[in-house]
């Protein structure tokens, strides 16, 4: 019997998916698919219990990772930053600063912990604000995306 190898929207699901177990077994809540005020949109974005917010950007390949550079534009939305990959994808591709989840559709694992950068308190405040309404919003049943900030 021969297994046919994953598509990356496979894997961008498989990822995402394990990522977002992975988070919630270390304290985070997190939602998939947010549009940034900036117009950049987050694969994951999640709430600790502590106030942090962190995003993980979800890479399934390695051309992926080249063609897509905007994820330094995320740095002004969260505390926290990673990347989530398969366990198949090349790591030694990712830049070392931020964090590393390897993950599959059942969950993952840290392998690389996010270096924290404050946010200032107004920036923390409206984006908090903005989290918890996407949230509300979508557990109504809206098909929301984007934060409000």
């Amino acid at each position: 019997m021969t297994v046919e190898p994953l598509s990356r929207p496979e894997i961008t699901t498989n990822v995402t998916r394990g990522a977002a177990r992975l988070l919630s077994h270390l304290g985070y809540v997190a939602l998939s698919e947010v549009t940034l005020p900036n117009g950049r949109r987050a694969d994951l974005m999640a709430l600790s219990a502590k106030g942090e917010l962190l995003i993980v950007e979800v890479k399934s390949s390695a051309e992926d990772y080249r063609v897509d550079r905007k994820w330094p534009e995320y740095a002004p939305y969260c505390d926290r930053f990673a990347f989530a990959v398969a366990p198949e994808f090349p790591q030694d591709l990712l830049p070392e600063g931020p964090g590393l989840l390897v993950c599959d559709g059942f969950g993952g694992a840290v392998l690389r912990e996010s270096p924290i950068e404050p946010l200032a308190g107004a920036r923390r405040k409206a984006l908090l604000i903005g989290f918890a309404r996407l949230a509300g919003l979508r557990s109504a049943g809206v098909a929301a995306l984007v934060l409000e900030a």
